[in-house]
């Protein structure tokens, strides 16, 4: 990895309408505030189907997308929805913060509707979806329709025909359930048709997407009641033993997660293909993966089922570099990030260093003024990742304002020169931009100075997690080009060809949709439907950008990506996804609104 840098932002924290960040204009315009600012790397937190206390960390699979993320208005321009369907529902009215209470009681309906209109519009599609996702999604929606069915209780609490996957029963469900299976076979349809089109985008702008995957699958997952071989559970399939870290300095009891354990063993007898089709199958969605708790490959803290601690746990050795040599003969030299955060033994830096990955380092860590830290930027090496902060630490502000040690936040003050003037937050972005980290990646809360208002995550915990949003109109030009200036000064500001936004002169604009008017439809601009005015616009557009559709192959050959502008294109139904995909989005909304016409 070059040097370069990247800012940390959940798809769930962005300034969406209607509740909860998706994959709709704001994700695109956080897009184009990363190019504004020459960052490389947008790193988001898992994007799985969040269960209760809605950690992305929990998810009913490893596979299956959040169904929250999907964006309503776009399922509106391609017809699956009414702007009634959604505006006037109640999804949460601060729009600094999710209530994940209102989502799960009214997203789901709203989704529902969508999937009835798309019944006879999507069936070849989603046909060709079902067979291309065969190896995780007949599972997955089989798995949520019985989840529904039963009231969502834990599967283990299902009846035995079907927590054990007796033959008679899967196909009795499948039966009586065909119409729910379908419900959730279009939801993942849906969600990863938006996320690829953004990701298409961000990676058209020479930025990387940087993925998270939990090392453990939720015990009440798809997963678990799929592939309970897989796993150290007994005949009721109740874990045996689950997932923790024992007693540390910040916690006397240890922390203990839950998670089922994997049964190695049983993973190396089978040459470990599930993970290496979950790395495939996680590497479609992103172009570097996170792994979280890396270091539980080489050694993990089993503890027995029913404990209320993690106290009474032990080490246990994980697979190791075996593993990973079979992960790389099939899918070869892939991008990850190794969290390697934590209680490290010899064997466990070691096993690290023979990966070669690169692994973290959190500058709110450096600091502690009663011994060395490890995490001290002037010994960092190239082969890191440098952070501000992550989701399970305070903001910057917050940690110096009102949790950090007094001791330590004035080491973090002297060694970094940290002043007002130049804002403290600023100062630890300076201290990770200047280090000697190949990447260097910050919060968006910690760019913006946020306090612990705006923290993510509280480990071990449940509650007040997860549900912090950016304010709306705080993401701005004036912030990009701040951030550019720094990160231009420290050399991390990213390479590759961007198609820059044109200069678009309205009046040849306009008079190229009149030509088009009397030519097409033998009318003048004034008294052309909407229809035909937005089939005139597309024509205009297609001809002033004409010199960029050949500049487009350049960028073909830098990111792999090259837009095909087309009036078609223009003016399909996302009309206001495409604009904004094109730089255009406000120019043109101007030019239309001129017009009597309101692009949303």
């Amino acid at each position: 990895m070059i040097r370069s840098s990247g800012i940390i932002m959940h798809i769930s924290s962005l300034d969406e309408k209607y509740g909860i960040g998706t994959f709709g204009s704001a994700a695109y315009k956080f897009a184009d505030f990363l190019n504004r600012a020459g960052q490389k790397y947008w790193q988001v937190l898992p994007l799985g189907h969040t269960g209760y206390g809605d950690s992305p960390y929990q998810s009913f699979s490893a596979f299956a997308g959040n169904p929250y993320f999907i964006d309503l208005d776009i399922l509106e321009e391609e017809g699956l929805l009414k702007k009634d369907d959604y505006v006037n529902i109640d999804f949460g009215t601060d729009p600094e913060y999710i209530d994940f209470g209102k989502l799960f009681k009214q997203r789901i309906a709203v989704l529902e509707i969508a999937y009835e209109n798309s019944k006879g519009k999507l069936d070849k599609q989603l046909d060709k979806f079902k067979e291309k996702e065969n190896l995780w999604l007949e599972d997955y929606a089989l798995f949520m329709a019985i989840k529904e069915h039963t009231g969502n209780i834990a599967y283990v609490d299902w009846e035995d025909d079907i927590k054990l996957r007796k033959p008679e029963a899967i196909i009795k469900y499948k039966t009586e359930l065909k119409d729910r299976i379908e419900f959730w076979n279009f939801i993942q349809y849906e969600f990863f048709r938006q996320w690829m089109s953004l990701k298409a985008y961000t990676n058209s702008l020479g930025i990387e997407i940087i993925g998270d995957i939990p090392i453990y699958v939720s015990a009440d997952s798809a997963d678990a009641w799929a592939n309970p071989k897989m796993f150290k559970l007994d005949k009721d399939r109740n874990p045996t033993v689950v997932a923790g870290c024992p007693p540390d300095a910040f916690s006397k009891t240890g922390q203990l997660w839950g998670n089922p354990i994997y049964d190695w063993e049983y993973l190396k007898d089978t040459e470990y293909r599930w993970w290496i089709d979950r790395l495939r199958e996680s590497l479609k969605l992103f172009d570097i993966v996170r792994i979280d708790h890396f270091r539980g490959f080489e050694s993990y803290w089993e503890v027995p089922f029913g404990e209320n601690t993690a106290i009474n746990g032990e080490w246990v050795k994980g697979p190791k570099l075996r593993l990973f040599k079979a992960i790389e003969k099939e899918l070869g030299d892939i991008k990850i990030i190794a969290e390697d955060l934590g209680y490290l033994t010899p064997e466990t830096v070691e096993f690290l260093q023979d990966t070669g990955y690169p692994g973290m380092k959190v500058l709110q860590f450096a600091f502690d003024s009663r011994e060395e830290s490890d995490y001290i930027p002037h010994i960092y090496d190239k082969n890191c990742i440098v952070y501000t902060g992550t989701h399970d630490n305070d903001t910057i502000m917050g940690w110096m304002e009102e949790t950090g040690n007094k001791d330590d936040i004035n080491h973090a003050k002297e060694y970094l020169h940290l002043t007002k003037e130049e804002g403290l937050n600023w100062g630890f972005i300076r201290g990770a931009w200047a280090s000697n980290g190949n990447v260097a990646l910050t919060q968006l809360q910690d760019l913006l100075g946020l306090g612990n208002e705006a923290r993510m995550n509280y480990p071990s915990t449940l509650g007040e997690n997860w549900i912090w949003r950016v304010k709306p109109g705080v993401i701005t030009n004036k912030l990009a080009d701040k951030l550019y200036k720094m990160t231009k000064l420290y050399g991390r500001c990213k390479e590759g060809a961007v198609i820059t936004k044109r200069n678009l002169n309205k009046e040849d604009i306009l008079k190229s949709m009149a030509t088009y008017a009397k030519v097409n439809y033998g009318r003048n601009i004034n008294t052309a439907t909407d229809k035909e005015l937005l089939n005139c616009l597309g024509l205009a557009l297609r001809e002033q950008m004409v010199d960029d559709i050949e500049a487009t192959e350049n960028l073909y050959n830098t990111v792999r990506k090259a837009y095909y502008f087309s009036a078609e294109y223009l003016m399909g139904r996302a009309l206001g996804n495409n604009l904004i995909s094109l730089g255009l989005y406000d120019e043109i909304k101007e030019l239309l609104e001129e017009l009597g016409i309101d692009i949303n």
